[in-house]
């Protein structure tokens, strides 16, 4: 038995010492309350005092202190100020309010890091007990939070962040540990609705805490000094000394001890012996081998219990660090091992067991902190050195790449410096083809890395067409991967192909693919935009068997919208559990089920904090996906690492060579813990060091290499950088997140946007394999808005409800169907027991009536709807495990909150689809739904219906891509054209249709004014002709469009006022400059419509379109049909803006918003003068103009609506009598929220839906405490008109951003000065009316007709099987 000089086995075993660091399990805790006593909080302190008094606090165990701030932070008792809760919260009753301003958290955050979280002022921070900080903020700090809560975070103190609507999320995010830490109320009277949660959150992360950095650590090497490990202690030794170079030595750091131990034990050093790490590196190098028998590991682990693991022996284990031993044994013992075993668990020291074969495993696994800590080899050789490879290069270098060729041949070079050509490992070879190939020189051409550059350096393009690749790769097979060309595989030697394409090849690639990889042949493709990606994936390594992602994305059902077999069921499998089926079906069915293939598959789990109850979940899963595996040296390989703060290897790919021992290892996983989560490291490591052929990764021999990432939070590193080079070394990546993930993150790490999953929480992982069968049925309810603001669109909503109904299994008895209407309250039009037949349900959904009524309570709403609807006696049939589903449809922002009753229902076990239209708060349905994929926004869904009103005329031109890049993709343009032009209403005065084709410039293939039926437009479309031709033009076609289709001659209508709509289909980048001639056709009012391919410049499209939202983009031209109703979307909403023939204004509603703040108490008659001269100036008397107006400070306050009156008079008797509103802080972004939920509405006089225009004018003294963007952004898509008129105490940046143009947003020095702008801004009132018409006629009617739309979307966003 020998410990070899090789160390690279144990260092696996080093890697996995942090999964062995333990928490304190400590129930203590010290909680600092940190109170926002500013202004601002003033009503809402009372609610702040009482969460304090109601927290659940341990008289012996935990310790608090509260403390107040604004301007600066004000201590109202220490953590050792009181020693009883009843003196605690006797003083928290009489708390006073601190007042003053601005509001300075991250001062607050400084001030408790150096004066609260310290030992003087009662923290036991030192003794490892947990540090709480709870902070209930009402605003933004005025100051940067970063560094301060950084510097907490540090000192190991847990913060929970607690916000109104007034405070910043994102802020109170950055202060938290965890994003999830930071929770959010709409004020703070509704603080009870997160009691609960905080308290849990409190006491499960109390548990996980350690006092100390996770990576702070000591640790004792016990080494077996026998007779019989003499040839191996040098490895021994060396092992110990890579472990040391990894640890970060120091007084408080990390410590390390050495004892050797054959008859009885003796200490090399002491923890407390060495505190850098050299000095315990010197040390570990001289250490001589003991000698000496019998084995006595009994007695050596009592001799380290008592001598080593203590106090004086520089032991901080009484400070709750963690306490680890290393064991490295030769042997059986003579001794028995049980008794000091058990003693060292008790006291609470990590065991890690290494042996040999020569030693006892059950004896190991006694000995060891648990028994997959006792790790075994059975022999240590030297791993054999890479054999070097084969590396052919293939160039296109056809005409279309002369300009990228220098870069391709730069490639070629910075690869080749990277190989060791001079020693004969690696050759090289370089062929050149288009029509047909050419070698550049052999793999047995050049013997050095001097000739083969300087050749590369000298390679001249080649040239010609059409692009052959199939030929080529033919052509390597049979001539370059050759023994007589200087190929070895026949000795074994990896054969790499690495084919550069800047083109879709004219032949076939299918065979001459295959073929090459019979041979073994690893290839990987490297493509432009202009490369065809479906032909290189089959190119590419041996993936294509299986990874054919639309084939097995139609098994999943509904990851994405791939296949039409998805409307066959139209609600089935979407539960929480069979959303993770998905997953693992995913898993099992794609990755892991082709019995040919052989795979490299590492997973990596999240250790962090934050999934500590997540975990087991976590290695079930793993272990389920294991059992398919065909695991063995020559077959499947299976690598588990756990990571936080840095990586941990649990195994490698080559430890395990049977299924059952992955299985056993993986069985004993143990969380690991620590934070922050840096998933960027992780990413660089496993691709470093697992992910490497002493790893056993076989990535040169060809065998596909992919890594599953199961992922409970954000990244606190940057992942970019890791992410593509994994990508760029062929590791095919699985991303699966739970809530806490950030779901762009994870797709930017993913293989493929397609490949980042989610599920809801890891605990529901375990039970996906047991819901692999169909599902059994379901019960459905509806939620709908029966408000005011529903009433024109209600006929919609119940049409959608009908389509739904006729897709479910009711006869059977598998679904059963609810409908609730709500308002201010809910009415139950049906139980889910109330019908059995479908014919019964459609009946009774045909005759609803609008409810009516304000406000929307869809909270009150959700929780009704868990008491009194998804009950037994209501005929929901959750207690036998049917699926429970609820679909709200919402016409606005809800009154009350929505937070603690959609919890509730979710915690039930209700899946929640939330369908919006615009006026809705999509947050709010993001906050409802399970999920926020499931919060649906109406525009790109309900409306989905081409061109459902039949009043609307409108000028459609297609200008379609011709050039010689989109020669196979033409048909499905053509095909495309021909189903949108089948849903219009083509005639002379009805829709007009005209075709344009383009590449190096642009020809029309008819005019607006050609063809008067849709019979003879067909016709003319299904004979289009591809046209060919290049460069791409697509700014020159764009202006020929707008010069010579758009006009009066060739059949536009523009000057009479039809909406002007332009498509695009387009498949590359365009040669020329896009930006003036986009603009251009903006001006004239024509909305674009940009649709690309994957080829396409995705902010070129953006820049063309009429808003970057109308931007679309599809994979292949082929997947046209996907993104129709997505278009028809955009075409039945868009607010097209139609000029004015007659310059006559047809009236208009407008309304004043004004600051009714503190700060303009001063200037508040001024205000009101302004308004009563504008309003003298308007037509109020004939019904043309009417007028509302809206005081607000921290919210808003109407003083009179739309419809309130119908005369002058009384407007301006009212406006008279204004009186300053006061209060603060100024939320100008929720006002304007109001004003389109509230005012700017029909049942408030609002007359948008006839086309009237509606104007708003702000007048504002300061800076908004809240965002405006989108409450502002949502104002200007409803059409209105908004004019800001700030004084110089208001922010000009952020009122052009709330004016539809920079000009609109007017500048005062004092409201008094208003008189000054009074005619300029009556001027640009004046102006834009002229030119405002009412939306697309078709948004009205924005809840229409759903017959086509709803089997083909709503599946896939379900995940249908």
């Amino acid at each position: 038995m020998t410990f070899t000089s090789e160390t690279a086995v144990f260092e696996k075993v080093f890697i996995f010492l942090s999964s062995c660091l333990f928490s304190v399990d400590t129930a203590k805790k010290d909680i600092v309350f940190l109170l926002d006593g500013s202004d601002s909080t003033r009503y809402g302190f009372p609610a702040m005092r009482e969460v304090v008094e109601t927290l659940s606090v341990d008289d012996n165990k935990d310790r608090v202190s509260v403390v107040q701030y604004s301007r600066d932070p004000a201590v109202q008792f220490y953590l050792n100020t009181y020693t009883t809760k009843a003196e605690i919260l006797d003083t928290v009753r009489g708390l006073r309010h601190k007042g003053g301003r601005p509001l300075n958290t991250g001062a607050a955050l400084q001030y408790l890091g150096d004066n609260v979280f310290t030992a003087s002022a009662g923290s036991r921070r030192p003794e490892g007990v947990p540090q709480v900080l709870i902070l209930l903020s009402g605003g933004r700090s005025f100051d940067s939070v970063d560094a301060p809560a950084s510097a907490l975070k540090q000192l190991g103190v847990l913060i929970f962040a607690i916000g109104t609507r007034s405070a910043d999320s994102r802020q109170l995010q950055e202060i938290s540990n965890d994003p999830s830490y930071a929770l959010s109320v709409s004020e703070f009277t509704d603080l009870p609705s997160v009691q609960q949660q905080l308290q849990s959150s409190v006491e499960a992360v109390v548990i996980d805490a350690s006092p100390e950095s996770p990576t702070v650590t000591d640790i004792v090497f016990l080494l077996d000094g026998s007779d019989s490990t003499r040839y191996g202690f040098p490895a021994m030794r060396e092992f110990v000394e890579r472990v040391v170079e990894k640890l970060n030595v120091g007084q408080n750091k990390d410590r390390v001890s050495v004892v050797q131990y054959s008859r009885d034990a003796e200490v090399n050093f002491y923890l407390n012996t060495y505190t850098t790490r050299e000095d315990v590196l010197d040390s570990v190098r001289g250490l001589k081998h003991r000698g000496g028998r019998p084995l006595n590991t009994g007695a050596a682990l009592q001799y380290v219990r008592d001598n080593v693991f203590t106090n004086s022996s520089g032991s901080r284990r009484l400070q709750g660090v963690p306490q680890m031993l290393i064991l490295l044994n030769g042997g059986r013992s003579f001794d028995n091992v049980d008794t000091p075993a058990s003693a060292l668990k008790q006291q609470g020291v990590v065991v890690i067991g290494i042996g040999t074969r020569g030693s006892d495993k059950s004896e190991l696994q006694k000995i060891s902190y648990d028994p997959s800590y006792a790790l075994s080899v059975t022999e240590f050789t030297d791993l054999p050195s890479a054999p070097g490879k084969d590396v052919v290069f293939l160039l296109d270098g056809s005409d279309s790449t002369r300009s990228g060729f220098p870069a391709m041949r730069d490639f070629v070079q910075r690869v080749v410096e990277t190989l060791s050509v001079d020693d004969n490992k690696d050759r090289v070879s370089v062929v050149q083809y288009s029509r047909d190939p050419a070698v550049q020189f052999y793999l047995n051409t050049y013997t050095t890395k001097a000739e083969i550059l300087d050749t590369v350096r000298g390679l001249r393009h080649k040239g010609g067409r059409p692009l052959n690749t199939g030929a080529a790769l033919q052509y390597l097979g049979d001539n370059v991967f050759t023994a007589s060309a200087g190929s070895r595989r026949p000795e074994g030697v990896p054969q790499v192909l690495i084919l550069l394409s800047g083109g879709r090849s004219f032949d076939s690639v299918d065979a001459p693919a295959s073929a090459l990889k019979q041979l073994g042949v690893l290839i990987f493709a490297i493509g432009t935009r202009s490369a065809d990606s479906r032909q290189l994936e089959k190119k590419r390594i041996k993936f294509d068997t299986c990874l054919a992602p639309h084939e097995y994305l139609k098994i999943v059902g509904g990851l994405h919208s791939y296949s039409l077999q998805l409307k066959k069921s139209v609600l089935g499998s979407f539960t929480k559990k069979n959303r993770n089926k998905s997953c693992l079906f995913f898993l099992s069915s794609c990755l892991f089920s082709v019995d040919t293939a052989k795979k490299d598959i590492v997973f990596l789990l999240d250790g962090s904090d934050s999934t500590r109850y997540g975990f087991p979940a976590m290695r079930e899963f793993v272990e389920r996906v294991v059992e398919k595996l065909n695991v063995g040296q020559n077959k499947d390989r299976v690598s588990v690492v756990q990571y936080s703060r840095d990586a941990e290897v649990n195994f490698y790919l080559n430890t395990y060579t049977t299924r059952e021992d992955v299985l056993d290892s993986v069985r004993g996983l143990k969380h690991r813990g620590g934070r922050p989560l840096n998933t960027g490291a992780a990413l660089q490591y496993v691709r470093d060091n697992v992910f490497t052929n002493s790893s056993g990764s076989r990535r040169l021999q060809g065998v596909p290499q992919m890594l599953i990432l199961l992922n409970g939070g954000r990244s606190f590193d940057n992942v970019d950088t890791p992410a593509s080079a994994l990508k760029q070394q062929g590791v095919v990546v699985i991303g699966i997140g739970t809530r806490g993930s950030d779901k762009s993150e994870l797709q930017k790490i993913s293989y493929d946007p397609s490949y980042a999953l989610s599920v809801t929480e890891f605990t529901d992982l375990p039970s996906v394999q047991e819901q692999l069968s169909s599902a059994p049925g379901k019960d459905v309810v509806f939620l709908l808005d029966g408000s005011d603001s529903t009433r024109s669109g209600f006929p919609a909503m119940r049409d959608f409800v009908q389509r739904v109904v006729e897709t479910l299994s009711v006869d059977d008895n598998k679904d059963r169907v609810s409908v609730v209407q709500y308002s201010r309250d809910p009415a139950v039009q049906f139980y889910l027991n109330t019908y059995t037949t479908k014919a019964e349900i459609l009946d009774t959904v045909r005759g609803l009536r609008h409810k009516g009524g304000r406000p929307l309570n869809t909270g009150a709403a959700l929780q009704y709807l868990g008491d009194n609807v998804f009950t037994a006696s209501a005929g929901s049939r959750r207690p036998e495990g049917v699926p429970q589903v609820l679909i709200l449809l919402s016409g606005g922002r809800s009154f009350d909150s929505v937070d603690a009753p959609a919890s509730a229902l979710k915690q039930l076990g209700v899946l929640i689809f939330a369908i919006g239209t615009r006026s809705a708060d999509s947050r709010q349905l993001q906050e409802i739904s399970n999920d926020p994929s499931y919060a649906l926004s109406v525009f790109i869904f309900l409306s989905s219906c081409l061109f459902s009103v039949d009043t609307a005329k409108k000028d459609i031109v297609f200008l379609l891509d011709g050039s010689d890049s989109t020669r196979y993709g033409f048909p499905a343009m053509r095909e495309f054209v021909e189903r949108v032009v089948e849903k219009l209403n083509v005639g002379q005065n009805k829709d007009r249709v005209s075709v344009v084709q383009y590449s190096r410039d642009a020809e029309v293939n008819f005019y607006l004014n050609t063809y008067t039926t849709r019979e003879d437009v067909l016709d003319s479309v299904r004979g289009l002709k591809h046209r060919g031709g290049r460069p791409l033009n697509t700014g020159a076609a764009l202006q020929y469009v707008r010069d010579n289709v758009f006009t009066n001659s060739s059949g536009s209508r523009r000057l009479q006022g039809v909406p002007q709509m332009l498509i695009l289909l387009n498949g590359g980048r365009s040669f020329d400059n896009v930006d003036t001639p986009a603009s251009a056709l903006k001006q004239q009012g024509v909305v674009v419509i940009g649709i690309g391919t994957r080829g396409s410049d995705k902010s070129e499209l953006q820049k063309i379109s009429y808003d970057p939202s109308y931007a679309l983009s599809v994979t292949e031209f082929t997947d046209l049909p996907s993104v129709q109703e997505q278009l028809s979307s955009v075409m039945s909403t868009v607010p097209v803006r139609a000029p004015s023939v007659t310059p006559i204004a047809p009236g208009k509603d407008v309304v004043f918003l004004l600051d009714g703040s503190d700060s303009t108490r001063s200037g508040f008659p001024a205000m009101r003068d302004f308004v009563q001269r504008v309003v003298e100036t308007l037509s109020v008397d004939d019904n043309k103009d009417r007028v509302s107006v809206v005081q607000y400070s921290r919210d808003p306050a109407v003083q009179f609506y739309l419809n309130t009156y119908t005369t002058k008079a009384e407007i301006l008797d009212t406006v008279r009598g204004l009186r300053h509103k006061g209060g603060r802080p100024l939320n100008t972004g929720a006002a304007l929220q109001y004003l389109g939920d509230n005012v700017f509405t029909a049942s408030a006089g609002s007359r948008r839906p006839e086309g009237v225009p509606q104007v708003l004018i702000l007048l504002s003294g300061g800076r908004s405490f809240d965002s405006v963007d989108a409450p502002a952004s949502a104002l200007k898509q409803l059409g209105v008109l908004i004019f800001a008129i700030g004084t110089r105490s208001a922010d000009s940046r952020q009122l052009q951003e709330i004016s539809n143009d920079p000009s609109y947003a007017l500048s005062v020095s004092e409201f008094t000065d208003l008189p000054s702008v009074q005619q300029q801004l009556q001027s640009s009132v004046e102006a834009v009316v002229i030119d405002a018409s009412p939306e697309s006629p078709t948004v009205t009617g924005m809840l229409t007709s759903t017959a086509s739309c709803w089997p083909e979307r709503l599946p896939d966003l379900f995940n249908l099987d």
